[in-house]
């Protein structure tokens, strides 16, 4: 072992050190969406085709819904065991999966699984990561110094989910396992620095493990993240598959067990889920406020990257396959905001206290929606990248602050599980976004796009039959299209082998013809979702509001 380094170097060392790992784990839950295209192309497969819509699907959800699901009872762990323990299973854990990620031996189907399955793993280390983070940091520092730290890592975790957009981009365009590579030289050197170099500091919290508890709220939470996933593929003749028995299934099984596990928790002596937490007044209102925040912006990058890749570059006169590299190039501004506004609020919030910050913070990113809603579908981009900003200024306004009140309010030796808390009721709001905006795009789509679609086509020649059949196709198809930077109608014509007059194919397949059609129905869905997005960051500014002003620090 390393010889011994004072405490406030440490410090510095363990903020390194956690800001590199939330920063790598927040960077792989988006990487994979704009690298999609060629990771899918790698292995042959068209995840458009009838059946394999689902391996698109868990491979954009899966890693969100593994961290929601766990990142409580590791954080419970690293109280039992010791959480710079846990944090360096998660580092190895990770990039072992990484690189197995990286070296997928399969084709097709098969090669979807591995690398589905591979995620899973791989969100495992990360929420080892992130279950413990803001645990090490918030024992490390003073609380005069502590959210600043607390920024660092929010920012850095914030940033990592919009980096993640572009860097999947540049990856992907020397080879798609460059986006699973990326992690192995920082996951290497990130394990042994922590090995070597990070301590706990000594408290613990000797118990017995609640199993009935992780069993039934793993089994719950589980069950409706894995339903609203599921929920979001067509299912008979129906766009999405809400009705669907599965889905209903697991809904209400969820949701049952999520009940039977609060009462678990109110009954035994030693639970896993510290409910008597939620007598504190600065925990309650600061998580009510991360998991009113993280619905509205959970579901944000997809819907601007739809935005983007589906209408607004092909109007400008990119063509489809370079717009998932040019989406993530156009979505810096909000990266920027990011990294201008966090660790300065965090810095403010230990002079000025949190209460104030975090509210103020909600209430630009609320304007920030309000202003995307009256955006024109062809905007200016000056006027698009301006609120971009503005909404990356507002979640690093509220961020570190609202980390900072719920880790300092709590009992030193309960940070670990507070922070397993606060990162599921984060992971949580994101994977519930993900389901309600797309389920909203979808609803809107599905009541105009199929007359539209079949009109269109007949008119350019398309056989009437042919027409029909794509026009009645769901949706969500259209919707992932534009994710892969596939162009729809290209790829529909060619899966059915329509013989389509020349004039007709140049404007079937150009750049006009698919933005066009759905820039409306697009549009009122664009919205409805934003409108609803800056209710709940109003609501998440009146919960930051309801803070006591004073400071803790236990």
């Amino acid at each position: 072992m390393a010889a011994p380094i004072t405490e406030d170097r440490y410090r510095w060392v363990a903020l390194a050190n956690t800001t590199a790992a939330v920063f790598m784990s927040a960077l792989d839950g988006s990487i994979v969406i704009i690298a999609l295209p060629a990771i899918f192309g790698g292995i042959h497969l068209d995840p458009l085709a009838p059946g394999n819509v689902g391996y698109l699907l868990w491979m954009l959800m899966g890693y969100r819904l593994v961290q929601a699901v766990l990142v409580v009872t590791l954080g419970r762990l690293g109280d039992m065991f010791g959480r710079v323990r846990i944090y360096n299973y998660g580092f190895a854990v990770f990039t072992v999966a990484s690189i197995l990620l990286s070296f997928d031996p399969f084709d097709g189907g098969r090669a979807a699984l591995w690398l589905v399955g591979w995620r899973v793993v791989q969100a495992v280390g990360g929420s080892m990561l992130t279950a413990n983070s803001a645990a090490i940091l918030t024992d490390a520092f003073p609380s005069d110094q502590r959210g600043f730290a607390l920024g660092i890592n929010q920012v850095a975790a914030l940033a990592g989910q919009f980096i993640g957009l572009t860097a999947g981009g540049l990856l992907a365009a020397i080879d798609w396992r460059a986006v699973f590579w990326i992690n192995v030289p920082v996951g290497v050197f990130g394990t042994v620095w922590a090995y070597r170099r990070l301590h706990d500091d000594g408290r613990r919290r000797p118990a017995r493990i609640d199993w009935w508890g992780n069993i039934t709220f793993a089994g719950g939470l589980g069950a409706v993240l894995t339903g609203i996933t599921e929920g979001l593929q067509p299912h008979g003749g129906d766009a999405m598959g809400w009705t669907s028995p599965p889905v209903v299934a697991l809904l209400v099984g969820g949701m049952a067990l999520l009940v039977a596990f609060v009462r678990i928790e109110t009954r035994i002596a030693e639970p896993m889920f510290q409910l008597g937490l939620f007598r504190i007044r600065a925990f309650t209102v600061g998580n009510a406020a991360t998991l009113a925040s993280s619905i509205a912006r959970g579901g944000l990058q997809f819907v601007l990257i739809i935005w983007l890749q589906g209408i607004w570059l092909p109007l400008h006169g990119y063509d489809y396959a370079d717009t998932p590299f040019w989406a993530g190039i156009f979505l810096l501004p909000l990266t920027a905001g990011f990294l201008v506004s966090g660790p300065t609020a965090g810095w403010l919030s230990d002079r000025i206290g949190s209460r104030g910050l975090a509210t103020g913070g909600m209430l630009v990113f609320a304007a920030s929606f309000v202003g995307l809603a009256l955006l024109p579908i062809d905007f200016r981009y000056w006027a698009f990248a301006a609120l971009l900003v503005v909404n990356g200024v507002g979640s690093g306004m509220f961020g570190a602050p609202n980390s900072s009140s719920i880790m300092s309010s709590v009992p030193s030796e309960q940070r670990g599980v507070a922070s397993g808390m606060r990162s599921t009721f984060q992971n949580s709001g994101t994977s519930l976004s993900i389901g309600v905006f797309f389920s909203l795009m979808i609803i809107g789509l599905a009541g105009t796009l199929p007359q539209t679609l079949t009109g269109g086509l007949v008119a350019q020649g398309v056989p009437l039959g042919v027409a029909q059949q794509i026009g009645t196709l769901p949706p969500v198809s259209s919707l992932f299209a534009a994710i892969l930077g596939v162009n729809p109608i290209e790829h529909l014509l060619t899966t059915y082998g329509a013989r389509v007059p020349a004039a007709g194919m140049r404007v079937l397949t150009g750049r006009e013809f698919f933005p066009n059609l759905i820039s409306g129905p697009f549009h009122q869905g664009l919205i409805v979702v934003f409108t609803v997005s800056a209710g709940l960051a109003v609501l998440a500014a009146v919960a930051s509001y309801l803070r006591t002003s004073e400071r803790t620090d236990r």
